[in-house]
């Protein structure tokens, strides 16, 4: 299921959280709104960890990670690291980059199996991407934008990349990932799809202003609609229910 929910005033969900198969991070806020919105969704399954980064409240821009691991720049200090080793599972390894491009999160694009990363990343970086998060790695573009973080979102169940892309740069893409790719906006027709929603496999956040036509769009991708029907198909209960209703009223 899908989540809308602000940071404060911002609709910009993915520059505040982090969110993979293993844990959240959250960017420490003012009120704590923001943070019980994911914790009331995700603690049962998760860790919830309040965050920051260089002293920075942007998490989700400035890291990268899946289930195996988490990178963070070489801007973080070695308290906002112990306190991240301390609160995440015993699994996933913390590691310090030392790369040119620090905004990790929107030059990594990653799930549990592939990353896209900025054609210009140090190789030390790239070898670091690899081995920490366990994945492997491909230097590409997403609509001719170098900045694959921002402009593409995917998990081990589907993508969602810049409204843009051509048909066959999306095909090339999901053949590389081994998911379904869909090109879509969210936030009302925001092409920064890194900094507007952060999905796992179960669940997704989007800001207050994405559509439900977006959701919609979003749900079905990340394959995160609640119900299936007979098929098996994954398609929202909703949906079915108000076919069966719509055919009883008219037969």
């Amino acid at each position: 299921m899908a989540t809308r929910c602000q940071h404060e005033n911002s609709n910009e969900v993915g520059v505040f959280a982090a969110l993979t198969n293993a844990y959240c991070l959250t960017g420490v806020s003012f009120s704590e709104n923001f943070y019980s919105v994911f914790e009331s969704e995700l603690s049962d399954h998760i860790p919830v960890v309040h965050a920051t980064i260089g002293g920075c409240r942007f998490v989700g821009r400035t890291t990268v990670g899946n289930r195996r691991g988490l990178l963070v720049p070489n801007t973080s200090t070695d308290q906002e690291l112990q306190h991240l080793r301390n609160s995440l599972p015993d699994s996933v390894v913390v590691q310090r980059v030392e790369e040119r491009l620090s905004a990790l999160g929107n030059i990594v694009s990653c799930n549990d199996h592939v990353a896209l990363v900025h054609p210009d990343i140090d190789r030390e970086t790239e070898d670091v991407i690899s081995d920490v998060l366990g994945v492997e790695v491909f230097r590409q573009t997403v609509a001719g934008q170098a900045l694959v973080g921002s402009y593409s979102k995917f998990t081990n169940q589907g993508g969602m990349v810049h409204p843009r892309t051509t048909v066959e740069d999306i095909e090339e893409l999901s053949s590389l990932l081994q998911v379904p790719l869909v090109a879509g906006t969210v936030n009302r027709g925001s092409d920064v799809l890194g900094g507007g929603m952060v999905v796992n496999d179960w669940s997704a956040f989007v800001g207050m202003d994405t559509t439900s036509t977006e959701v919609s769009v979003i749900e079905s991708i990340f394959k995160l609609s609640t119900g299936k029907d007979r098929n098996g198909s994954g398609q929202s209960s909703i949906v079915t229910d108000m076919r069966s209703s719509l055919i009883d009223q008219l037969s």
